[in-house]
């Protein structure tokens, strides 16, 4: 009932509706809230054409009465908020509920007078008033009943004072002897109000009570009537009450209106059959809107249930994301301790290697010193035998002592720098680069039906990932199958999301479906689509497969050659099974030419006669005969030659493996060919005395019965 609350309340002041009355746009406004916003018009602005139509002025420029746009009453009224060339000089208001209403020109009441007072005591209202309703905007100039001509809302008006009741009083129970309880429910078919031992006691939920309807208390006092119903009177006629209802207006109507108003030639029907016609109208349509609140409250408790997944995922992630940091942090110390390792190993190494050197380098010139010093002494002797008997073992040593302090010997074997030099370039860029990465594979793919189609022998598939899907795409694998209920096969894999297959059976159905890949993996495949291609084979020459001197128009169905010696072009379809028929008429027949008819492989040759070599069969024919041909072999001459405006058939047929020739609608010759297998290209040869227009689609020969082996179907 808290919700209803808004709907009761008046745009403009915010209260609760007093006499509220209904405006032409269908909202309502108070009586009193109608007089305050309403706003004179200059006399050369408002034409009594306009009044009596109704016109209004557009949004809010009512003030700038010489840029005024006048509506007409089938007009809805509406304008934009920045769409005028000049803004109204009075500054609005805004009002408790936050809509903007622009201060009265005219005399106000106090704001204590919000109820209508006495007739008289507030000043009449001015000619040429205008009104703008201040929710829609829509803006109405009032005619010579001004506010009077506009209904009052009795309904709302009997709403908003039951709701006042309910909510000014509490409910008692009213089966209590002592002491009434507060109500809990209200019986509707009853009509009384139970508190709970009460409802137990006198409305058991059982036997004939078990369908009563049971509401909450303030529910059903709302239901109830608080006063007698008022009989509403008519707008035009005060003193008649309204009996009848205008189906061309859509409003009620009293019977002086039928008489003598502008209702008389309207359709009307009687009041009470459209009151309860209206009624079921509501409540059909209030039974869809339930629906849709049900909905919405299911959507709300989704959405609640989101926001806590939201939360507890949202804990759970940042946990794993500080273990890995910190599990990278701790790869990290445990490197930095085998790093610090070897620093401390060749420190101690080059400490080693260096007091070795000093050691042997401190032992070395002890004895150097000892020698000198001995020489020295020595060489203080006065005898000369003595000394002569020790100098040359002396100076041998002293030289041999000063040789074994050669070169490298007074040089470091190890320097002081460490040459180690830590690369952590690489490291700090992937810290940098240290981003999360997409663990799950995507959602399946949303074909969107709209956009597949079919043409021909080829389909069209076009697909999108879900709406709400954030996970990282790679690309999409289209699959299909072999259009006769086999395995599916790859036809498409990349980025795109839409994808042409050529080459498909005619008269095939064909399913096909879809899936997306990322680095984690291959996600699910999406709902399977099943088309159907062309039952019949429609086509053209092929202007890519034709020789240089092979001249199309017509939108490639008309062939003519520039060139006395035959060329070759081809359909720009090809077929492997299915039985399919096609005709060419010839245009220009001069001299007596013989082109020919019938079917290719890709490589055919096209600078010779069509079956010239092994890869064409088919029948070359003149003004009096024919032959069958392939890989230069003639055979089956048979009489009967063309002309202008002659039709040549071609009917292949691969469920019997033949191909069947016909002039003017009768066959030529027997059976042409026999064993045809693989695929093949309707073509023909001709040269410039010769011009053919192509006809496909048509249906097989009524002579002529298909074979049983394979009755559907051809490939591109």
């Amino acid at each position: 009932m808290d919700e209803m609350e808004e709907e009761l309340k008046c745009p403009v002041c915010g209260s609760f509706f007093r006499e509220p009355i209904i405006l032409p746009c269908s909202h309502n406004i108070c009586l009193a809230c109608a007089r305050n916003i309403l706003v004179q018009t200059p006399d050369a602005e408002s034409p009594q054409s306009s009044r009596a139509s109704g016109s209004g002025v557009s949004d809010y420029d009512y003030l700038d009465l010489d840029k005024m746009s006048l509506y007409s009453e089938a007009d809805s009224g509406y304008g934009s908020y920045g769409g005028f060339v000049s803004a109204p000089t009075t500054p609005c208001q805004k009002s408790p509920n936050g809509v903007r209403v622009f201060p009265p020109t005219v005399p106000q009441p106090p704001p204590q007078q919000h109820l209508l007072p006495q007739p008289g005591s507030l000043p009449p209202i001015p000619r040429n008033s205008c009104i703008t309703c201040p929710q829609c905007h829509r803006s109405l100039i009032l005619d010579d009943r001004g506010l009077r001509g506009f209904p009052k809302n009795r309904v709302l008006e009997g709403v908003v004072d039951r709701y006042q009741q309910s909510k000014a009083a509490a409910l008692k129970c009213q089966l209590c002897e002592k002491s009434p309880k507060e109500a809990t429910v209200m019986c509707e078919q009853c009509d009384v109000f139970y508190c709970d031992p009460c409802r137990l006691r006198c409305h058991p939920p059982r036997g004939p009570l078990a369908k009563h309807r049971l509401v909450p208390p303030a529910q059903g006092r709302i239901s109830r009537r608080a006063s007698p119903r008022k009989i509403s009177t008519c707008t035009e006629h005060e003193l008649e009450n309204l009996s009848m209802y205008c189906v061309q207006c859509k409003m009620p109507v009293c019977y002086q209106c039928l008489e003598e108003g502008k209702h008389g030639t309207h359709e009307v029907k009687a009041l009470g059959a459209m009151w309860k016609l209206h009624k079921g109208q509501l409540s059909q349509a209030l039974n869809g809107l339930s629906d849709r609140a049900t909905e919405a409250k299911e959507f709300l408790v989704q959405l609640r249930n989101m926001v806590q997944h939201i939360q507890e995922n949202g804990v759970e992630f940042e946990a794993c994301l500080v273990a890995q940091c910190d599990a990278l942090i701790d790869a990290l110390n445990r490197r930095k301790a085998q790093l610090l390792a070897r620093v401390n190993k060749e420190h101690e190494h080059k400490l080693k290697v260096v007091r070795d050197q000093i050691s042997h380098c401190t032992v070395k010139l002890r004895q150097t010193t000892g020698l000198m010093e001995y020489c020295l002494e020595v060489i203080k002797e006065n005898d000369p035998s003595g000394f002569l008997q020790i100098s040359d073992a002396l100076i041998r040593r002293v030289l041999m002592t000063e040789g074994q302090w050669g070169k490298g010997t007074l040089t470091p074997r190890m320097t002081s720098d460490f040459d180690l030099t830590l690369d952590s370039g690489p490291l700090l860029q992937t810290i940098h680069q240290l981003d999360f990465v997409q663990m799950k594979v995507p959602a399946a793919p949303m074909l969107q039906l709209e956009e597949c189609c079919t043409q021909n022998n080829s389909a069209t598939l076009s697909w999108k990932q879900p709406p709400l899907s954030t996970i990282a795409v790679d690309g999409y694998i289209l699959e299909l199958d072999d259009g006769n209920m086999g395995p599916f096969r790859e036809v498409y894999v990349g980025t795109e999301t839409i994808c042409t297959v050529d080459g498909l059976h005619f008269n095939s159905t064909y399913k096909s479906r879809v899936k997306a890949f990322n680095a984690s993996g291959v996600g699910q495949y999406s709902k399977t689509l099943i088309m159907q291609t062309s039952e019949i084979a429609w086509f053209t020459f092929d202007p890519a497969s034709a020789h240089p001197d092979i001249v199309l128009s017509n939108d490639n169905l008309t062939v003519s050659c520039n060139s006395y010696d035959d060329r070759v072009v081809m359909g720009n379809s090809a077929f492997s099974r299915g039985v399919h028929y096609w005709e060419m008429t010839i245009d220009r027949y001069d001299n007596h030419p013989d082109p020919a008819f019938g079917i290719a492989r890709a490589d055919v040759l096209k600078d010779v006669m069509l079956g010239k070599d092994d890869k064409a069969w088919a029948m070359y024919v003149d003004n009096n005969r024919s032959w069958f041909m392939h890989n230069n072999s003639h055979t089956n001459r048979t009489d009967g030659g063309i002309g202008k405006g002659a039709t040549i058939g071609v009917l292949l047929d691969f469920s019997r493996g033949i191909l069947i020739f016909l002039i003017n609608d009768e066959q030529q010759g027997p059976v042409a060919f026999e064993s045809l297998e693989g695929v093949y290209y309707p073509a023909i040869s001709l040269n410039r005395n010769v011009q053919v227009t192509l006809h496909t689609g048509l249906p097989i020969p009524d002579f002529y019965t298909p074979g049983e082996a394979d009755p559907t179907g051809s490939v591109c």
